[in-house]
């Protein structure tokens, strides 16, 4: 259609597929997100990255604090740019993606002082293996979390004779160059940014969650979770909190950060935190837009009793309900 070049075949041979979760343990908590050719691990390698840190001392929103975030998020970029495909296609290796080893070395490239203007993708030892957010929750404790898109906009704005829904477009995140883990092939799936993300402590459901947005997606994540986990925010407040974004930086598409990207920093966040990030090298943007949509569901107990906690911020449309 339109010139393209699916085929009705190419549809035809498409299933969906089962995959198991991956997770890191994050100062006793551990968080779950789907493997490539998905980005959920960006946030599993940004958390790695920032456990070396005492975030809770450091404060929430310091200019230490973020600082230390943004140049993870880049560390994290520069893998999600070079190995983050489709695995029918490419080998990825992600048991070293994941470690707390590699999460150590990756820490050194961060200084403390100075934003980095480039950063180049690690080497992990191979193992030898308009987007929606809703979460749901029964009162048998099944918990889901569950996201959707077409991409952009109205997606490829092709839409199904007779049924009234249309394709989406992630095609658009392939990349054209070859060799490339991500390139453009047959039957391939190209990375995509559509992460749903879980929480468990101590072998139970702790917290179900996501954050609506391309690339804001992994970053909102973080801070969601560092937002009750290291700075003790109920769930209703880590969503409503100020949010940073980087952009600018290295993609899984073929584009490279060579000068450090930009930071957009939300109302909320103290003028002090950005002009001592501007001091520190970073190109420092106020923004009112593009921090992602939140949504979550808590379990906690209360005198013995299974208790869900919604929460749903007023950056984009939602709401919490129970019955």
């Amino acid at each position: 259609a339109n010139g393209g070049y699916l085929r009705k075949a190419d549809f035809e041979k498409h299933t969906s597929t089962w995959v198991e979760p991956v997770s890191v343990n994050y100062r006793g908590y551990d968080v779950y997100e789907l493997p490539p050719n998905g980005q959920g691990i960006a946030t599993l390698q940004m958390l790695n990255v920032l456990e070396g840190y005492d975030l809770k001392t450091m404060g929430r929103n310091s200019p230490a604090t973020l600082h230390a975030m943004i140049e993870a998020k880049k560390i994290a970029w520069a893998d999600r740019a070079r190995f983050y495909a489709d695995p029918a296609f490419a080998k990825i290796p992600l048991k070293g993606l994941l470690s707390k080893k590699y999460a150590a070395e990756r820490r050194k490239l961060i200084d403390p002082e100075h934003a980095a203007k480039t950063v180049a993708a690690g080497n992990p030892a191979l193992e030898q293996g308009d987007t929606i957010y809703m979460c749901a929750a029964d009162d048998e404790g099944n918990i889901v979390s569950l996201i959707q898109s077409n991409y952009r906009g109205m997606g490829s704005g092709i839409v199904v004779p007779g049924l009234g829904f249309n394709f989406q477009d992630r095609g658009e995140l392939f990349s054209l160059e070859p060799g490339h883990a991500n390139v453009y092939a047959p039957g391939k799936r190209p990375f995509q940014t559509i992460i749903p993300g879980f929480v468990m402590k101590d072998g139970k459901p702790w917290e179900a969650f996501g954050v609506m947005g391309g690339g804001m997606q992994p970053q909102g994540h973080v801070q969601v979770l560092t937002n009750q986990i290291d700075f003790g925010l109920n769930l209703q407040e880590a969503g409503d909190a100020s949010r940073w974004q980087h952009d600018g930086d290295n993609e899984p598409t073929g584009e490279k950060m060579e000068d450090g990207g930009y930071v957009n920093l939300e109302s909320g966040i103290p003028y002090e935190t950005a002009r001592e990030l501007k001091k520190r090298g970073h190109d420092v943007r106020l923004d009112v837009g593009g921090y992602g949509g939140y949504q979550a569901i808590k379990v906690e107990i209360h005198d013995g009793q299974r208790v869900y906690v919604g929460a749903s911020e007023s950056r984009k449309d939602g709401m919490a309900a129970g019955y």
